[in-house]
């Protein structure tokens, strides 16, 4: 419960910096990425070679426009590194909640956040639902992984404000439908792609009786015809957000939805070019992101890897967080079993995510070679010299068997060990692919 007034108490301070006047806003940005700044250099080793390697010190960046002198970093660089020289020498790992990515591009990262980072996260979340519309009373389900069940605490369950009813992204749509049909949400939360796969569910079968009052996608980026069709669908506004893993919230839209806005009092963001300088407002760069809140394991300048567009308008719904624009993501293929089950991409990675011995995978990438047989290509991580492979790929197949509800019968998943994976024509890694043409509805 403790834990909940502190979140509480957090949320009601980001709230109100969301109103701050720009010029206090950035006084406080700038004095937290100070805050950090010297914490990383003090506390962890991977910063502090960093920093003297370049002969910089904490001093040195006073401001935004300092983070320049310190190169970005990237996921395969953090990867790279021990434990021990990316966390914060000041705490245990046992004392820290772990955190993974989904391996969306098959490449899978480990980080850790303290208690007062968890709160502020749940903090993050709140605000950005806020900004839409959502009351502590609305009827809020959120299609997500079981294993996000057990984030909500007794006392949210209890009190009953701000709580979702979880809804499993595994589930058949199907099932899905009739969940949500029975919990008549005012909110309706999720993956985007999962949202989608629900959405036609709902105008092939004619269900009008799920009507919330807003949506929330996150978690993948959708685009404009997604959008425009999950609203048509459901009579309802649309809105996105942005994040990840290793920052939860980054920007979110607001009603007016005229662009992003930017967490800024919580994390920089930077827009650049090849040459790694600044873009002009209006114009493409690579996001870089700088935590002012992951003391745990600091991101200072880490390489995102998406694409963005820093806005130069204000937003006239009263916040004075800049905006930005992000670059239409692709729509996702759908992959079709031979019951017609339809399954995103996203739902095996975060299957991967939940596997017991994920921490041993370094890449992965599952191919769908038939409409009834998936192939697991699995690389581990290098210092992995003696494993029971077939113990492995039995403990994976039964895994995934239980997490799809598919018996051996119905679909057939191979287990094969890798020395590489292969990069597709455009030089990228793709985590899930199908050789199988899959029908847009």
């Amino acid at each position: 419960m403790l834990s909940d007034v502190r979140a509480f108490n957090q949320l009601q301070m980001a709230y109100r910096r969301a109103y701050w006047k720009n010029d206090r806003l950035m006084r406080y940005r700038d004095l937290k990425l100070r805050e950090i700044v010297r914490y990383a250099f003090d506390h962890v080793p991977f910063y502090r070679r960093k920093f003297r390697d370049l002969g910089i010190n904490p001093t040195d960046i006073m401001k935004k426009d300092d983070l320049e002198k310190l190169p970005t970093i990237c996921k395969d660089e953090i990867r790279a590194e021990p434990r021990d020289l990316i966390l914060s020498n000041e705490y245990v790992t046992k004392n820290l909640r772990r955190l993974s990515t989904s391996g969306s591009t098959g490449k899978p990262l480990f980080l850790y956040v303290n208690d007062f980072e968890s709160e502020l996260r749940k903090a993050k979340h709140l605000r950005a639902n806020i900004g839409c519309g959502q009351r502590p009373w609305h009827r809020w389900v959120n299609i997500t992984a079981p294993h996000h069940f057990a984030e909500m605490s007794k006392f949210q369950k209890a009190v009953g404000l701000f709580t979702p009813t979880p809804v499993s992204v595994f589930a058949d749509v199907s099932t899905q439908v009739s969940i949500i049909r029975r919990l008549r949400p005012d909110v309706l939360d999720g993956y985007s792609s999962s949202l989608l796969l629900l959405v036609k569910k709902l105008e092939r079968d004619c269900v009008k009786d799920i009507s919330p009052q807003f949506v929330l996608g996150g978690s993948e980026l959708i685009d404009r015809y997604s959008r425009e069709y999950i609203e048509s669908v459901l009579d309802a506004r649309f809105y996105d957000q942005y994040s990840t893993v290793e920052f939860d919230r980054i920007a979110c839209e607001c009603p007016k939805r005229l662009g992003y806005h930017i967490e800024v009092d919580n994390l920089i963001l930077e827009f650049l070019d090849e040459n790694n300088e600044e873009v002009s407002k209006g114009e493409r760069g690579r996001i870089v992101c700088t935590s002012l809140f992951n003391f745990a394991m600091p991101f200072i300048r880490y390489e995102v890897g998406d694409i963005g567009i820093p806005s130069g308008e204000l937003c006239t719904c009263g916040r004075t967080f800049p905006l930005m624009k992000m670059i239409e993501g692709r729509r996702d293929s759908i992959l079709v079993t031979p019951d017609g089950k339809q399954l995103t991409p996203r739902t095996f990675t975060i299957a991967m995510s939940m596997f017991e011995h994920y921490s041993l995978i370094d890449q992965f990438q599952v191919v769908q070679e038939k409409l009834d047989r998936f192939v697991f290509c699995i690389k581990l991580k290098g210092y992995i010299s003696s494993i029971k492979e077939d113990l492995f790929k039995a403990e994976l197949v039964s895994h995934l068997e239980n997490v799809f509800g598919f018996s051996s019968k119905e679909i057939t998943f191979e287990v094969r060990f890798v020395d590489t994976i292969q990069l597709n024509v455009g030089g990228k890694l793709m985590a899930v692919v199908s050789k199988v043409r899959s029908t847009p509805n």
